[in-house]
């Protein structure tokens, strides 16, 4: 179960962290930096937290299909996703006491999993998730 203490204010600041740490892995910065130009990092940021508080705090102000967004991305590979979920987890851990980062963990490598799955299947095959 997610643990329902986890604020906006949680969310904002693993976000920022988590994108910090991104910028310098040596394997998903240039993949994120085919995507994200330098000035466009805030607004990337505030995307992503705006997702995360609709999926923890049922905000509803996200709207979009990640996984398309994923897929037409096409430098987007499967064997990106644990280096994410791992570097993710450790930024977890840094900036959340520990019940928030194992809660957000979870959920975080469920939608993870579901990514990595989707990107594995022909496009035909994958749902709209809208």
């Amino acid at each position: 179960m997610l643990d329902n203490s986890i604020t906006r204010t949680d969310i904002q600041r693993l976000v920022k962290h988590f994108y910090n740490a991104v910028r310098r892995d040596p394997v998903l910065a240039p993949v994120f930096a085919q995507s994200v130009q330098p000035d466009d990092w805030p607004a990337h940021e505030e995307k992503i937290t705006r997702f995360w508080a609709n999926a923890i705090l049922h905000e509803r102000d996200y709207s979009g299909n990640p996984m398309q967004a994923h897929r037409d991305q096409g430098h987007v590979h499967t064997d990106h996703f644990p280096i994410w979920l791992d570097l993710f987890e450790h930024s977890a851990r840094q900036v959340l006491p520990a019940p928030k980062a194992e809660a957000f963990t979870r959920l975080a490598r469920r939608i993870g999993a579901s990514l990595q799955m989707g990107l594995e299947r022909p496009s035909s095959s994958v749902p709209n998730l809208r």
